[in-house]
């Protein structure tokens, strides 16, 4: 289930990102560092899962908090924009659609992680 939400965010993810006429990575590097990050988390979840790693399961779930300030930082950023440039709105906007899709995508990451704790340990918190 996880996966498949994964999927579809990504997919949201690259919807926005076709419309808007713009190079976010070189622009806003802050979501770039954001999509490494939350990358990461999705591959060392499912390594943990397949591998049956909780240690490695637990970093996962100890580095959502890096992308959760990722966000806060990134949404702040953009609120700021807004409020002092109003003509680039829509394309804040998108950004933080964007910024929020990663951050759920982490915390699907999460899940992923937690579950392969339990696969292990029989405890899910």
């Amino acid at each position: 289930n996880d996966m498949e939400r994964i999927g579809d965010q990504a997919e949201d993810i690259a919807e926005i990102i076709i419309t808007l006429d713009s190079n976010i990575a070189n622009e806003f590097s802050d979501i770039k560092t954001m999509s490494e990050a939350v990358i990461k988390m999705v591959n060392e979840s499912i390594e943990a899962y397949v591998n049956g790693d909780v240690s490695l399961a637990k970093k996962v779930i100890e580095y959502d908090d890096t992308v959760d300030n990722a966000f806060t930082k990134i949404r702040n950023t953009l609120i700021s924009n807004i409020a002092n440039n109003t003509e680039n709105g829509e394309y804040a906007i998108d950004l933080l659609m964007i910024a929020k899709y990663f951050e759920r995508i982490g915390d699907h990451a999460v899940n992923i992680a937690e579950w392969s704790e339990f696969s292990v340990t029989g405890i899910h918190k």
